[in-house]
């Protein structure tokens, strides 16, 4: 076979992309659920026919489904090989959201399609989206003390929800039995499907313009050269072992915190990650299935190389050691709801902080690291109806050796966005009463961390209860290379005219809300990156006249001192450095 020529390579590669692109774009354009609709809390992607490893995934999908919809994808096929679940045919669906067989969390329910050329298997199409509710004892799925995963909702084997194109309706109504505002889930069902089907339509046009035969070797090359390339930026890391520490705030059930310990070791054009004296299993739902884990890692990376193209390829350099006997590696029946949404972000904050030491050109200080989970759920008395609610908020990114930190920036898993507040408000019986920039809550640094957010939630009408699985609120965001950390995520419900704060600051479930009351949350800064002390004055004194910061913090902060005008006194601004180094 000749080889390809570099056009049609790269034609080829950006036409994979382009298809899992336009699946994530009918995806969220047909959902019904703002979470997914709005936020784009899903992703798409193409697996290969026989191994299930990850060929493409859309540039607008979460990153930490990078892993996981690979390792799903496999399980569905150990499965058919074991005989547990049918063999596919043309037109079917599987759903599968067991987190044990390489997933996250119960409410990420994943869909897999057989994509057949001219009668033979070419590849698997899936999808992930989270479904605002998948039962379990609390509202929105996120149970805060679960201690065992049946209370988390329900969980689903791989099995046909669609055969040969048809609904099945016995397991359809199995699910929608099992799950709050079940009428609402078919126009999300209906939307997963579809995006298969348009995905399905996309490849075979492919296909049929290039021939299945170039496809298949074009698919060859891509993971070779995305392997290559991933070793050549690994080899300008220089060789040597480098720890990196994240702390998770609590399980929910024991208020004393994880830790996630990490070891990264360098040697040639291979990294190997041991995560092996991070804390042992917990009896909270702060459990990290290994999927999951495998995938932090793996996002990280492509934070630290975004240049890569991702496929099976890029992952072969990096080696992660099964961390069993941690709460990385979850088994049966362990709680996860906060893996995939929490865990996963401390994870990846430890491989920053382990390779900043290294390459400290090419990453950054720790981001706000939370996906902000909010979830609501009660009786609409003015509709009539259930419902669901379930938000999710942006924070801080940390500083960088070229810039500060970005404001309000997603997950650092994902790209998903809190749905515009407009929409939220007209589907929910809530008012936001406020909405707006942290102030001061981007950690010091020559470059400083970006600012998290402020809002509050007002119950409009009816009855509720309110769930939250969040993190940073013991430690915030750390910062790198003498910056400092960003300010810690905060928590507070307003009941009858009292301040109720969780236990376990910002994870809590259940909690009786009302007409009247108000939910507040703050959201973490980034953390700072260098020592503040050589942040440019005047960056400091227009930081000040933005409100970011106030003139004490600027002083106190960063040792510099604002003249009458707003500007900075450079000679006062010399003294107040000068006896700040004396005094360390």
């Amino acid at each position: 076979m000749t080889a390809l020529d570099p056009v049609t390579l790269t034609v080829i590669q950006n036409g994979l992309q382009q298809v899992c692109n336009e699946m994530d774009l009918a995806f969220s354009r047909a959902a019904f659920s703002p979470v997914i609709a709005e936020a784009n809390d899903r992703s798409d992607g193409i697996y290969h026919a026989t191994t299930g490893e990850l060929i493409a995934q859309g540039d607008l999908g979460l990153p930490v489904f990078v892993g996981t919809m690979q390792y799903s994808t496999m399980a569905v096929l150990q499965k058919i090989r074991e005989g547990e679940t049918a063999a596919p045919e043309e037109g079917d669906v599987y759903i599968v959201n067991d987190p044990y067989l390489g997933g996250t969390h119960l409410m990420d329910v994943r869909f897999v399609a057989p994509f057949f050329h001219e009668g033979e298997l070419f590849a698997w199409l899936a999808n992930t989206g989270h479904w605002p509710d998948i039962g379990g004892a609390v509202p929105g799925g996120f149970s805060a003390n679960a201690t065992e995963v049946e209370q988390e909702g329900l969980r689903l084997p791989p099995v046909k929800l669609f055969k040969k194109g048809e609904l099945d309706r016995e397991i359809y109504a199995i699910i929608t039995s099992n799950i709050r505002i079940a009428d609402q889930r078919i126009g999300d069902i209906k939307a997963q499907a579809a995006a298969l089907t348009v995905g399905k339509r996309r490849l075979a046009a492919m296909i049929e313009r290039y021939g299945a035969d170039t496809v298949k070797q074009a698919i060859a090359e891509l993971k070779a050269r995305a392997e290559q390339q991933m070793r050549a930026k690994i080899e300008t890391i220089p060789d040597g072992s480098y720890q990196g520490e994240a702390v998770v705030d609590s399980d929910g059930v024991v208020d004393e915190p994880l830790f996630i310990r990490l070891t990264v070791t360098k040697k040639g054009s291979e990294l190997d990650f041991d995560l092996s004296r991070s804390s042992p299993p917990c009896l909270g739902p702060m459990n990290s299935v290994i999927a999951t884990t495998r995938s932090s890692i793996y996002l990280a990376m492509k934070h630290i190389f975004p240049e890569v193209p991702i496929n099976a390829g890029t992952f072969v350099p990096l080696n992660v050691a099964d961390p069993d006997g941690t709460f990385l590696y979850a088994h049966y029946p362990r709680p996860v709801s906060g893996c995939a949404a929490e865990v996963s972000q401390r994870i990846a904050e430890a491989v920053f902080a382990a390779l900043v030491q290294a390459i400290p050109d090419r990453v950054t200080a720790a981001p706000a690291g939370s996906s902000g989970n909010f979830a609501l759920g009660g009786w609409d008395p003015a509709r009539g109806r259930a419902y669901v609610m379930y938000q999710i908020s942006g924070g801080g990114y940390g500083g960088n050796a070229d810039h500060d930190g970005l404001t309000n920036g997603c997950s650092t898993i994902g790209i998903s966005k809190t749905p515009p507040i407009e929409v939220v408000e007209q589907l929910y019986p809530v008012l936001f009463e406020k909405y707006a920039l942290r102030e001061g809550s981007g950690g010091a640094g020559q470059r400083r961390g970006g600012f998290g957010v402020d809002y509050t939630v007002r119950i409009r009408r009816g009855e509720a209860r309110a769930s939250f699985v969040m993190d940073h609120g013991r430690v915030g965001p750390q910062g790198a290379l003498g910056g400092r950390d960003g300010a810690v995520n905060m928590v507070r419900v307003h009941r009858d005219g009292q301040l109720y704060e969780p236990l376990h600051l910002s994870k809590d479930q259940g909690i009786p809300v009302r007409a009247g009351d108000r939910v507040e949350v703050s959201t973490p800064g980034g953390g700072g990156y260098g020592d503040p002390f050589r942040r440019d004055p005047a960056l400091v004194a227009r930081d000040v006249r933005r409100g970011y910061y106030t003139a004490e913090q600027a002083r106190d902060l960063y040792g510099v001192a604002l003249a009458t005008d707003g500007s900075a006194d450079a000679t006062a601004s010399a003294a107040l450095r000068r006896e700040a180094q004396a005094a360390q």
